[in-house]
């Protein structure tokens, strides 16, 4: 049997959180190599961290929909990272650029948790209903 690593520092849903994000990005990069994929790592995290964060959760008896929500704003967090990084050396911003990014930024960081706790919530699910019909313990909150 594989061992997931533990994070100590962390609570538990934060702990699946972060094996959820970090599992994604070979799945995101794989995705993106499809052709007209415009996938991004951050989406990525999002979608796919989520899924297994929550899929991570149930294995361990955590809350699933937690563990999507907090794999989702890393997600979205990282996304505004790689926008900032990758579009900050080009210019100074005008103002009205400045307070764009800060709306939408915003917006992203209060929309991704939704998409990472749906997804948190079919990992879980998904992990549940093969566990339930192979007769294996696990959480069944």
């Amino acid at each position: 049997m594989v061992s997931i690593p533990r994070f100590s520092a962390l609570s538990p849903a934060w702990n699946a959180a972060l094996v959820g994000a970090i599992a994604s990005i070979p799945v995101s990069t794989l995705v993106n190599w499809l052709p007209d994929s415009e996938a991004t790592v951050g989406a990525g995290v999002m979608l796919f961290g989520g899924f297994i964060a929550g899929a991570v959760a149930a294995v361990r008896s955590v809350d699933s929909d937690a563990a999507g929500l907090r794999a989702g704003f890393l997600g979205g967090g990282l996304e505004l990272l790689i926008f900032a990084v990758t579009t900050a050396p080009t210019a100074a911003w005008p103002l009205s650029r400045v307070a764009f990014f800060a709306v939408a930024g915003g917006a992203i960081l209060c929309l991704a948790p939704l998409f990472g706790l749906g997804c948190g919530r079919i990992g879980g699910w998904v992990v549940q209903t093969i566990a339930s019909r192979r007769n294996l313990p696990v959480n069944t909150s």
